[in-house]
């Protein structure tokens, strides 16, 4: 059974910082192309980071230079690094895997920046 279980957000001012952890169980963060989505109220969910198998990273240019994605592979877990947030940068995050055809999804924390 797959799981993916984020943890770290909350509330913070802008200008401020968090990470986000997403332990992974049943599917490996370092064989598989992993990622993090956000979804704003009445938006839809897009890609904030990948990683590529190879350990490649793409950013959305809306936080490029900002944040950061990584795993450690001992702990099957990936990060999201999030530095100057903005309030722009509130949603709800989600880390996902992919493995093959199949997409498996955390279940999102919530990230509030206030001005």
């Amino acid at each position: 059974q797959v799981q993916l279980v984020e943890s770290g957000g909350g509330l913070v001012q802008a200008g401020g910082s968090l990470r986000l952890s997403c332990a992974a169980s049943g599917v490996s963060v370092s064989s598989n192309p992993i990622g993090w989505y956000r979804q704003a109220p009445g938006k839809q969910r897009d890609l904030v980071a990948g990683m590529a198998r190879s350990g490649n990273t793409n950013y959305a240019s809306s936080v490029k230079g900002r944040f950061t994605i990584s795993r450690d592979n001992a702990k099957n877990t990936m990060y999201l690094q999030m530095n100057s947030l903005k309030p722009e940068d509130t949603a709800v995050y989600y880390c996902n895997v992919v493995r093959g055809l199949t997409t498996y999804w955390g279940q999102g924390t919530q990230v509030t920046v206030s001005s």
